[in-house]
């Protein structure tokens, strides 16, 4: 029997067209994260919720991705990291997000403590993310909980993780991806890819080990020179082409701001467009854009996958 499907991201995927995900951060006031969620409504499928990005201290992505549906209807992914939280707490969170109607969560170990505004906070770790993913898949599939103890009602949800294409060795990485497919992850969503070669051989390897759970490849158009700058020098595995670089660089003498803009976006529309007829050709189901903020650049990137 055919597995249940409770979320719009999942019918998508399943449909086989072309999926669209964005990104929203809560940070430390809702309101511009509801105000984004607004206008990328129609633009892609669902949107994930960061959960202390960076670990940085943020509003609750649970409180946020519910508020953010409630009051926008856009579907939500709720992020949910290990690092801030044991395994009863994470167990506690997945129930309480299927009780507030939530149909996505994308399992994350998260990022070290000592990278955000509160570097004294013990970290936890508890499960990681493959155990994480695991625990869901079995309060989903099973109806049990971490203890195995039997739940009257379980959450009605789908559980995602993440994967890096860029990280050097990146067999270590392929093989945590295989941990979690087997874990029971039913979608991924990769770090940033800037360059056609990685992509390809990252989808080398995933042929290799007969990974078949889908894969959206994350994409970031960046809507300045330093927002590009940034995640070239700060962020593990990515590495952002040279010439983009220096086009979005060439943007700051433009005096006119909206002229200045829209030679962003032509820098960006012109580099993603080649980027997105390569992923053509690749196994991805679809991308997820974490450029927050910059909703104007989606439509016209979907009209290359169109």
């Amino acid at each position: 029997m055919a597995e249940e499907v409770y979320s719009d991201l999942m019918r998508e995927i399943k449909s086989g067209r072309f999926v669209w995900t964005g990104e929203l951060e809560p940070a430390k006031d809702i309101g511009e994260a509801i105000e984004a969620a607004s206008e990328l409504k129609g633009l892609v499928t669902a949107c994930n919720v960061t959960d202390n990005p960076q670990s940085f201290a943020a509003i609750n992505s649970l409180a946020a991705a519910y508020k953010i549906q409630q009051e926008t209807g856009m579907e939500c992914i709720y992020q949910l990291r290990c690092a801030d939280r044991n395994r009863l707490a994470l167990c506690s969170d997945v129930m309480a997000a299927g009780v507030l109607g939530l149909k996505n969560i994308l399992a994350l170990t998260g990022d070290y403590v000592s990278l955000g505004d509160t570097p004294r906070a013990k970290p936890v770790y508890d499960l990681d993310s493959t155990t994480l993913t695991r625990m869901i898949h079995t309060l989903v599939h099973e109806g049990k909980d971490i203890s195995r103890t039997e739940i009257p009602n379980p959450p009605k949800l789908h559980v995602g993780t993440a994967a890096g294409p860029g990280v050097d060795p990146l067999e270590p990485e392929l093989y945590k991806m295989k941990r979690k497919a087997l874990a029971g992850a039913e979608f991924f969503q990769t770090q940033v890819v800037y360059l056609p070669e990685v992509l390809d051989q990252f989808f080398k390897g995933v042929k290799e080990l007969n990974i078949e759970t889908p894969i959206l490849v994350g994409i970031f158009p960046a809507k300045s020179y330093g927002a590009a700058k940034f995640f070239d020098e700060y962020v593990t595995g990515v590495d952002v082409p040279p010439d983009f670089l220096k086009e979005l660089e060439a943007t700051k003498q433009i005096k006119d701001k909206e002229k200045r803009k829209e030679e962003v976006d032509r820098v960006n529309v012109e580099y993603f467009t080649g980027f997105l007829e390569h992923l053509k050709d690749t196994p991805a189901v679809g991308c997820h854009i974490m450029a927050v903020g910059y909703p104007r650049i989606i439509p016209e990137l979907k009209k290359v996958m169109e």
